[in-house]
């Protein structure tokens, strides 16, 4: 019998009635925290940074993010305007779970993809024929001592086989082994499987989507390969005893506002800043304590500015030391007067402006960008930012490239 515990919103605790395995357990996934409670018994549990739907043995647990149910789906960033999420935003406010609501998303955008036409490109292929088709394999050939036919053939072959729609499938065929999809959206999945029918089911890792180059020809299949990539990324299928299958789909919070906010910047200062993401710096000399700053930005091959982006505030709305400290690091390494942490404020009470450290005179600004407005007011505050951000970088002397 499964567990129902109480639904989570991000950093609350609750406290709930567990086994000493089923604390362990659920501790070790790392999703929430899990301490003794003042009763045996009883266990305080505490959600982190991380929202979703978490299955461990027979407990269930729903953690829910502070923002808005529709600045979530926002931050998912599949290049879709916002009346393409409208429904689902719907259905999670009112189930509180995202994993339906992320699956009926992706099977109404894979059914919009291909309602223009399977993708179609060129592979390379090697066969053997018995008459000429391309060029002919030499090396293949000489190695068969004499023989004329078949001959080796290299060719490139116009198929739906390619990266593209093998990500695609991949995806598919994972949200078709989720319990419990509703029948309309377990039809779509279906009725894909059959129009990627050409394509071969084979092992896909989430990252290999970064190794597929959007142009023109492919871009509209942007936003279903999206919302591929976080369904192969965070849901986790589970078989339990007597043949049922449980799921588990978390969304890291920081790394999707991380994204969502480097991916929104490059977006609003093309052509104007280039945007670099985590770029490797050396703090020491002799290419000595590497360092990964989240946004690095450049004119015409100088870095001007540098920007870390973190998704909580401490509770009193104020920067935190720790991130002052790595900032502090990056301006130092970058050699700029200057840089900003932007941080998500869901609480309210905007953070400190800026400190200027003693002894150095760099400046570590913060920046906040407010997700409990609509939409609309992200979209302005990020506008807002992107602006101030090439004002500041016109002020910071340029450092060498």
């Amino acid at each position: 019998m499964t567990v129902e515990l109480p639904t989570l919103t991000e950093y609350e605790t609750v406290r709930v009635r567990l086994t000493d395995h089923q604390a362990r357990r659920l501790a070790a996934t790392g999703v929430v925290d899990v301490a003794p409670a003042d009763e045996t018994g009883w266990w305080a549990v505490t959600a982190r940074e991380r929202v979703g739907s978490l299955v461990v043995d027979d407990v269930r647990l729903l953690v829910r993010p502070k923002i808005r149910p529709d600045n979530l789906f926002l931050l998912l960033e599949v290049g879709l305007p916002e009346q393409a999420w409208r429904h689902h935003v719907y259905e999670y406010a009112t189930s509180a779970d995202l994993l339906p609501s992320i699956i009926s998303f992706f099977a109404r955008t894979v059914e919009t993809t291909l309602a223009r036409g399977v993708l179609r490109g060129y592979r390379p292929h090697s066969e053997d024929l018995l008459a000429l088709r391309g060029r002919i394999d030499l090396a293949t050939q000489f190695r068969r001592a004499g023989i004329a036919v078949p001959v080796a053939c290299r060719f490139d072959d116009f198929t739906a086989d390619i990266a593209e729609n093998r990500y695609l499938r991949a995806a598919v065929r994972r949200a078709l082994r989720v319990p419990q999809v509703p029948a309309e959206d377990r039809r779509r999945l279906m009725q894909h499987l059959v129009s990627l029918d050409e394509v071969a089911d084979v092992a896909v890792h989430p990252d290999d989507l970064d190794r597929i180059t959007i142009t023109r020809l492919n871009g509209h299949y942007e936003p279903a390969l999206r919302l591929a990539r976080l369904l192969l990324a965070n849901l986790t299928l589970v078989d339990r005893r007597g043949g049922t299958t449980a799921s588990s789909f978390v969304v890291d919070m920081n790394e999707l506002f991380e994204r969502f906010v480097t991916q929104r910047l490059r977006r609003a200062l093309r052509g104007r800043l280039e945007v670099r993401s985590q770029p490797p710096v050396h703090l020491g000399h002799g290419r000595q304590v590497l360092m990964k700053p989240d946004i690095e930005l450049r004119r015409r091959g100088r870095t001007v500015y540098v920007a870390d982006v973190k998704y909580k505030l401490t509770a009193d709305a104020r920067a935190r030391n720790a991130d002052l400290y790595q900032l502090l690091a990056y301006t130092t390494a970058l050699d700029l007067p200057e840089g900003v942490l932007i941080y998500c404020l869901a609480d309210g009470g905007r953070p400190e402006r800026e400190v200027t450290v003693r002894h150095a005179g760099k400046v570590l600004r913060t920046r906040a960008i407010d997700l409990t407005g609509p939409p609309q007011s992200v979209e302005a505050e990020i506008q807002a930012l992107a602006d101030w951000l090439v004002e500041r970088s016109r002020v910071s002397p340029a450092s060498a490239p």
